[in-house]
Formats: structure tokens, sequence, C-alpha cells
């Protein structure tokens, strides 16, 4: 369930991105490996366009940080709604057999049914923008991938919306992982209270 997390500032404004930057470290005080990124990202990562970050979050990490950001721009703690996003080779949306889902432990390396089930499950959890699309990385035609962006614009209902699909996004990960036998699975599965009727 750990992978790529990226938000945007629609303000344009640095100050609130550093703002962000403050709730995820708070969040998340014990994630030595994000302090020293978030802390480095600040000195030397340029933006170019809108103010961006990107860091790693697992399984419940996202959701929280999500409804957190939608927290502040309720609050009016940032000028502007933040857009949620993450990359394409993200835990449960892809199938691509010459890199991230290469020799899956069942054999399940180009199997698309994964990252469409992820698409239709981010149209049911609410995202903003979702997208199918192959080739990323490894050439068109040898790979699909499912993608999902989020806007955090401090209303209810996108707190219930974030919620849903910050969970549910990489949740579908952790089913594909665990179906699959990695045990490492098992156990986030277990300890963020999925269910999945192929572990018990």
């Amino acid at each position: 369930g750990k992978g790529p997390f990226r938000w945007v500032a629609l303000s344009g404004d640095p100050e609130d991105l550093r703002r962000t930057d403050a709730l995820v470290l708070e969040l998340f005080p014990h994630d030595e490996q994000l302090r020293r990124w978030i802390t480095l990202a600040q000195e030397r990562v340029q933006f170019q366009g809108l103010p961006a970050r990107i860091c790693w979050l697992g399984q419940g990490e996202r959701a929280r940080f999500g409804v957190a950001l939608n927290d502040l721009v309720a609050r009016g703690e940032l000028s502007a709604p933040i857009v949620i996003g993450r990359d394409h080779l993200d835990t449960g949306s892809v199938a691509s057999p010459f890199r991230e889902t290469e020799k899956m432990l069942d054999g399940s390396d180009a199997v698309a049914d994964w990252p469409i089930l992820n698409a239709m499950l981010n149209v049911a959890s609410g995202a903003s923008w979702v997208s199918f699309h192959h080739g990323g990385g490894v050439g068109i035609g040898n790979s699909l991938h499912a993608g999902q962006v989020i806007v955090a614009d401090g209303t209810p209902e996108m707190r219930v919306r974030l919620e849903r699909v910050l969970t549910n996004d990489p949740g579908i990960g952790v089913a594909r992982h665990a179906d699959a036998g990695y045990e490492d699975a098992v156990v986030t599965a277990r300890r963020e209270g999925i269910t999945l009727p192929m572990i018990g």
C-alpha cells in the first residue's frame, strides 16, 4: 500500500506548499525518511509551474494526509484548493510485466484486471479525475495503468470522497499483492482492516 503521493498548490503560492510540508511532518513525525526528503526538497527542488511536492505514503497515511489537507483549506489556512494525485506506478494501478509487476509471485505480471479494477474503484469512490493509459516507461502496448486525481477544496463532500479514494486507491494494491501471496501485503491488510476473502 505504499507508493507515490503528489500534491499541488492550485494557488501558485509557495507559502501554501510550505504549510503542507509542515503538515505532513506533523502527521508523521516518526518517519525519518519522509523528514529527510521534505527537508531536502525544500532546500533543493525548484518549482516549475505550480508549487508541487511528492513523497511516499502508505495505506492509511494517504487518507489521513488528504483529509488533513482538506481541513486546512476549510479553515482558510491555505489560499486555494490542493490537488492530489500519484504516479502511474502505484501498487494496485499497473500491469507492467517488464517493470513494476515483473515476476509476481503468482505469475500475474500482465493481468490487466487489477489496473481496470483500480480505475473503476476510483470512479466509484469519487475521484475528481480518473485516467486509463498504457506504455508508462516501457513503451506503448507494454503496460496498462490507471491514474487518479482528487481535489481537496475544503468542503464536507470532498472530505468524504478524499477518505474513500485515498483509502481504496492504495487498498486495491494491498489486495492485489495479498492475492499474489506477498506476506507484507497480508500483514498490511490485517493491520488496516482490509477484508480479503482470499486470506480469511
